[in-house]
């Protein structure tokens, strides 16, 4: 994220689910802090809108913040809704779907 846009973010009270709206056909994505020792990032689904199966090398916690999405973490579906979260482990093939529309906040720690 550039500096201006996370000067937006820093100092003030905000409602992680206002960053941004879904978007028909579409996954937004916005970045809210990207350190060499991890990333914070902020995304909206549209239903039936997902990621393909890949991998990461690191940790990642998937916080869903509201509707509902189905994570697949080798092989094994899981579905969350408003409030939960999965950890999805390093080099774990796993994939996300919307169920509905949904957004998450996805924490990665590199360290």
């Amino acid at each position: 994220m550039e500096q201006k846009g996370l000067e937006k973010l820093v100092g003030q009270a905000l409602r992680l689910i206002d960053l941004a709206d879904c978007q028909e056909g579409s996954v937004v994505s916005r970045t809210i802090i990207d350190k060499k020792t991890g990333t914070v990032t902020f995304f909206a689904f549209d239903q039936g809108q997902g990621l393909s199966e890949h991998t990461a090398p690191f940790d990642a916690l998937v916080y869903l913040l509201e509707g509902e999405a189905e994570i697949v973490i080798s092989g094994k579906p899981i579905r969350l809704k408003d409030g939960e979260m999965v950890i999805m482990p390093a080099n774990q093939p796993h994939a996300l779907r919307a169920i509905k529309n949904f957004k998450m906040l996805l924490t990665m720690i590199r360290s």
